[in-house]
């Protein structure tokens, strides 16, 4: 298993999750964080991050300042 730490918080006498917990696997599986989604490695269950105000025009002909995901291309 992986450092434990980084998922939990201790705030008081009250232990805090800093992940998200999936629903359909229920709070011991949690969710990995990725730049567009957040998704369970156990079941699949995936929920897409919404784009928010930074997705405007800037005027430089870019819609958003996040990465696009890589296009895949047939080795040859």
């Amino acid at each position: 298993m992986k450092d434990a730490s980084k998922y939990y918080q201790v705030e008081g006498d009250k232990l805090v999750r800093t992940h998200r917990a999936c629903p359909k696997c229920g709070p011991s599986y949690f969710l990995g964080d990725h730049y567009d989604r957040s998704s369970c490695g156990h079941c699949g269950y995936t929920v897409f991050k919404r784009k928010g105000k930074a997705a405007t025009s800037t005027g430089s002909g870019r819609t958003s300042s996040r990465r696009s995901p890589r296009k895949r291309t047939k080795s040859t």
